[in-house]
C-alpha cells in the first residue's frame, strides 16, 4: 500500500509542477502521462503525473471534469527551510500572485514563518526553525 498526496489543476498542472521543480531543491518530475486526441481531457493536457516536491512524492492531474471545488488551505505543504534567505526566495516566488494567509514573521513556533497559497491555489507554511 501507498499513500500519497494528489493535487487535481484545471489545465495548469505542468506550469505548477515546473514551478515547483524550479524552486524546491531536490525536487523533480518523475512522470507525466498527457490526455490524447479522442481521450476524456483536452489533448496534450496532464492526464496522470508524478511529481517529487523536495523529497515527497505527489500526484498531479488536469481534471478532464470542471469543479466545484478547489484547493483549500486546510491541506497544505509544510517546508522546513534550511535558512532565512531561502525562506525568504521561496515565499517571495510562491507568493507571487497568490494570496497570503500569515505574512513573513516570528509567531513564537518558530523565528520566521509564513502560509500562502501560490498562484495556483496550493497552500504552502514554510518554516525556519
Amino acid at each position: 500500500m501507498k499513500v500519497l498526496p494528489f493535487l487535481m489543476f484545471e489545465g495548469n498542472c505542468e506550469e505548477a509542477m515546473n514551478f515547483y521543480v524550479s524552486l524546491i531543491p531536490q525536487s523533480r518530475i518523475i512522470d507525466i502521462v498527457r490526455f490524447g486526441a479522442g481521450q476524456a481531457g483536452k489533448q496534450g493536457t496532464v492526464m496522470r503525473a508524478t511529481l517529487n516536491v523536495g523529497g515527497q512524492t505527489v500526484m498531479c492531474i488536469d481534471s478532464a471534469v470542471k469543479h466545484a471545488f478547489t484547493f483549500t488551505p486546510s491541506i497544505s505543504f509544510f517546508v522546513e527551510c534550511e535558512s532565512e534567505a531561502q525562506l525568504d526566495h521561496i515565499a517571495s516566488e510562491l507568493g507571487a500572485g497568490g494570496n497570503i494567509l500569515m505574512p513573513l514573521g516570528s509567531y513564537g513556533f518558530s523565528r520566521k514563518f509564513t502560509w500562502l497559497n501560490d498562484r495556483f491555489g496550493v497552500s504552502w507554511q514554510l518554516n525556519l526553525p
